[in-house]
């Protein structure tokens, strides 16, 4: 996998999924909601982690500043 993602977009995720968590451990969003974000969420955390989205790859687009090469 070749990183798509630059530090800033991985952190915004990061803080998303923190708020999500917060939001769902406060009962704020329950149910269906829930569910939905918790499965962006997740998401979220695998793209956040690895630095790669599947979606930018489809689109053509990268944040990540360092140009790697393919192995």
């Amino acid at each position: 996998m070749i990183k798509n993602m630059g530090m800033i977009d991985r952190s915004i995720r990061f803080v998303l999924v923190v708020l999500v968590g917060v939001l769902w451990y406060l009962d704020i969003i329950q149910g269906v909601t829930a569910l939905v974000l918790g499965a962006l969420s997740i998401g979220f955390l695998f793209s956040g982690i690895t630095g790669f989205c599947p979606l930018y790859v489809l689109f053509g687009v990268s944040t990540c500043k360092v140009k790697q090469q393919k192995s």
